[in-house]
């Protein structure tokens, strides 16, 4: 699974972290009607609930796949033709008129399924038209033959907004492919992805892929501190109907409200999914030859548990395809994290991976029993997304149904959420035993430094301990230290796997058995370490 396979099914987000597509030659001809298009013409009136009524009449309807509808010189174009079309920033909707502005992404290449784009203005709905006068059609394409080529829809959006500095419109948020979207905080470079939904990850069924077929997007008001954006999802399984309430900052919010009708039985039913990168960091280094230290969009997984326990699962790039389920009732929160924000950690000048946004999840009313999954997908490449991350109701999920999920999503370098307790800033792992002499063969160690202020005021006498449970392996050594050269407190395992099965990990530090650290969580397998 990576990003360009995923949007060769028309389901990726924007590719790696450039968000302008451009494209090469096509000739200029009209196009039909998308298939899908909006029931509702234009000068209806709108709103939520008419989309709600309008995907719930569309779920009890046999499902009709979207077909490629573009002119053949644009289903045609190639990748560095198509990444060779950019939007003109002076056709921007609404520019001069909001804080918020809108720029299109041009049909073609992988993206063969327009959709269509409404801005809802005093509760009426008027369709968006886009044009080859919209668009810069650059070296190796030829302008002349887009002249007059009106465009049947678009392959997604964008919305701009004065994020980092008053006086430029930087780039907020993107919906393009299948139901993929993705944004940012101030100060943010574009990392990990988050989706509408997920529909059998990881099963044996094969993955489905919902997308958003129809925008309809609030014309924001001069003064407007959020825009307002409801999107129709359809797929073989379920509809859906989607408010997302998109308020920008230093952590960009978007409230979410998701309306699903179940078209077919779904084995298992992904809320709120997230996908991003990780190929390596300390804890499994020594299988890359790379001049970087560290390489991933997000490097754990956060869970707010409802008792306010909270847990860090450090991510891992799998010899083998890996699943984890988190069993929760009503948890608080959960996201992917990028918690490294230090440059020399990563020495990638261009990626710039120390300012990739973590994601965090905020159910709203009460979820219920469920589990979190996460899902690891082997990967020798940084162009992959290898790791999936969402909410699985308890319970089947049958045709009929009718589900409604409400949460926030928040984009940026975000605060942690919950007690000021220590955490995990550093995870390796290593041949096990003592350095210098021959150890027993298969012994592996495992390192983890926690820091904090609640671990910063105490001192090397003080008594803290590790409470460490560990399946599938022995525990042949253990032990807790303050590191004085740099004020972190360290727990070293040293264990011995029991046979091939994979050995899950858990730990935290406590004095007088009162956790002063978050709860760490590890699952390693034999080999994990080595690719060769």
């Amino acid at each position: 699974m990576n990003r360009r396979s995923l949007l060769l099914n028309g389901c990726a987000a924007v590719l790696a972290s450039h968000t302008v597509f451009a494209a090469s030659s096509a000739s200029a001809q009209s196009a039909p009607e998308p298939v899908g298009a909006s029931e509702a013409p234009a000068g209806n009136p709108f709103s939520f609930d008419r989309l709600t009524a309008m995907m719930k009449e569309r779920a009890a309807k046999a499902y009709e796949a979207a077909e490629a509808t573009l002119p053949d010189a644009i289903a045609e174009l190639n990748y560095d033709q198509h990444r060779a079309i950019r939007f003109r920033p002076d056709e921007a909707v609404w520019a001069g008129e909001a804080p918020f502005e809108l720029q299109a992404f041009h049909p073609g290449w992988l993206f063969k399924e327009p959709v269509k784009i409404h801005v809802v203005e005093d509760g009426v709905e008027e369709v968006l038209g886009f044009d080859s006068h919209h668009f810069e059609y650059n070296k190796p394409l030829e302008a002349s033959d887009f002249e007059g080529l009106k465009l049947p829809g678009v392959a997604g959006f964008r919305l701009h907004y004065p994020l980092n500095s008053p006086d430029v419109m930087d780039e907020l948020v993107a919906f393009l492919g299948a139901s993929y979207f993705r944004g940012l905080g101030r100060g943010n470079f574009y990392g990990l992805s988050a989706r509408g939904l997920a529909v059998n990850t990881a099963t044996s069924e094969g993955e489905e892929f919902p997308r958003f077929s129809e925008f309809w997007i609030e014309k924001p008001k001069r003064q407007s501190k959020s825009v307002t954006v409801y999107a129709a999802l359809d797929s073989q399984s379920v509809t859906g109907a989607y408010r997302f309430v998109i308020t920008p900052g230093a952590r960009t919010q978007m409230d979410v409200t998701a309306r699903l009708f179940i078209r077919e039985d779904i084995k298992r039913l992904g809320i709120a999914p997230m996908t991003s990168m990780f190929l390596f960091a300390e804890n499994n280094d020594s299988s890359f030859d790379d001049f970087r230290p560290q390489v991933h969009d997000s490097d754990g997984l956060k869970i707010v548990r409802a008792s306010g326990e909270e847990l860090w699962r450090n991510l891992n790039n799998p010899r083998k395809l890996a699943t984890s389920f988190f069993s929760e009732t009503s948890p608080k929160a959960f996201g992917l994290y990028q918690r490294d924000r230090n440059f020399q950690n990563y020495q990638d000048a261009g990626a710039g991976y120390e300012r990739r946004p973590s994601l965090l999840v905020e159910p709203e009313g009460d979820w219920g029993k469920g589990w979190i999954n996460l899902v690891e997908i082997p990967t020798d490449l940084e162009v992959n997304d290898n790791i999936v991350a969402f909410w699985v109701p308890e319970g089947e999920v049958k045709a009929g149904q009718e589900l409604e999920f409400a949460y926030r999503l928040s984009w940026g370098d975000l605060p942690e959420p919950g007690k000021k307790l220590g955490r995990v800033v550093a995870l390796r792992t290593g041949e096990g035993g003592v350095s210098g002499v021959k150890n027993e063969e298969g012994l592996r160690k495992f390192v983890i430094d926690f820091d904090g202020e609640v671990l910063r005021n105490l001192s090397s006498d003080d008594e803290v301990l590790a409470q460490i449970s560990v399946s599938n392996a022995e525990i042949t050594h253990s032990g807790v230290s303050r590191v004085e050269a740099n004020g972190v407190w360290r727990l070293v395992i040293d264990l011995l796997p029991e046979g091939d099965k994979p050995v899950e990990m858990k730990a935290h530090l406590a004095i007088e058995d009162e956790a002063v650290t978050e709860t760490w969580l590890y699952q390693w397998r034999n080999g994990d370490d080595r690719r060769s």
